[in-house]
């Protein structure tokens, strides 16, 4: 297993992703702890996770 580091996109800190990661895939930042989507694998794209919204039954 082999791992990329990449740049959170929400505070700009260094992050260690593993290889072994799927699209859809939600890891945390070690920095600021943000929840961050792999939105794809090659190239490694991450983007903050969109926030679960409440369901009300609509």
């Amino acid at each position: 297993m082999t791992t990329a580091t990449q740049t959170c996109p929400e505070c700009d800190g260094p992050l260690k992703v593993d290889d072994s990661v799927s699209a859809s895939e939600v890891i945390e930042c070690p920095e600021c702890r943000s929840e961050l989507e792999v939105v794809t694998t090659r190239p490694l794209l991450l983007a903050v996770a969109p926030e679960v919204e409440e369901d009300w039954g609509e």
